[in-house]
């Protein structure tokens, strides 16, 4: 049984949230490595009219929004489309009366969408194209919707923070600065501690696929600069913007 709204605001439970999604986003990127860096997914009109004017990383990310979409997937305040023509719920509506965030727009996965495809993609995939454009377009999915959720998860934890602000977030608050903000809510030392376990964790898995691999799969300390030069900060940017959103209200 998921807690209640406000159950989810516990820093303990908004820890443990994220510690599961690394998981998800480390074997995520395991999968895509597995493929060479195949440029023609991310190229529009690579593979004709069928796709509608989308690349085939976009086109799959859509037609699989498309599907979620129906079933209510998007109507949760911790999901966020990359779409916005998607179809209505065919289930009957959930309320949300106990969403502990306010009312906001915020939604970065444009750019989460571009570093992936410009930066991660080829830091993490082999150079080449094995012509696995399918099954690494399917990989591509399950990377975008893991790192979305991780980074937009932001929102649960600038909450948390600001119903038990510290004094440097009150008065970062209090002035709307967003320098002042950033400032306020970066821990370095817990920010270690999720790199730390995330290499360890990367390393574990890694290590066994290795065994018996010709080819190495990514590297963890790959994995773990993914989150030090770019899932953290992106969690923060959205905190940011929340929180100026919530106290502008």
């Amino acid at each position: 049984m998921l807690p209640a709204m406000s159950e989810q605001l516990q820093i303990a439970h908004v820890r443990h949230v994220l510690i599961r999604l690394e998981e998800t986003i480390i074997f995520a990127l395991i999968e895509r490595a597995q493929f060479l860096r195949n440029a023609p997914v991310y190229q529009p009109g690579a593979f004709g009219e069928a796709l509608e004017g989308e690349s085939l990383c976009g086109f799959l990310l859509r037609e699989c929004e498309r599907t979620h979409a129906k079933v209510r997937r998007y109507t949760s305040p911790d999901e966020h489309p990359f779409f916005t023509d998607l179809p209505a719920p065919i289930l009957p509506p959930l309320g949300f009366a106990e969403n502990p965030l306010v009312p906001n727009t915020i939604n970065i996965n444009s750019r989460i969408r571009t570093l992936y495809e410009e930066t991660l993609v080829p830091l993490i995939c082999a150079p080449g194209d094995d012509r696995q454009y399918g099954s690494a377009g399917v990989c591509d999915v399950a990377c975008l919707q893991a790192l979305s959720k991780r980074i937009h998860y932001g929102k649960f934890v600038a909450e948390s923070k600001a119903r038990q602000p510290s004094e440097a977030l009150r008065e970062a608050l209090a002035k709307r600065d967003p320098s002042l903000l950033m400032a306020a809510i970066t821990d370095t030392a817990v920010e270690q501690q999720v790199l730390d376990r995330v290499a360890a964790k990367a390393g574990t898995y890694t290590a066994e696929l290795n065994r018996n691999a010709t080819t190495p799969t990514v590297a963890p300390e790959v994995i773990s600069a993914i989150y030090r030069d770019w899932i953290i900060p992106l969690n923060k940017a959205v905190q940011v913007e929340y929180l100026l959103v919530r106290s502008g209200r």
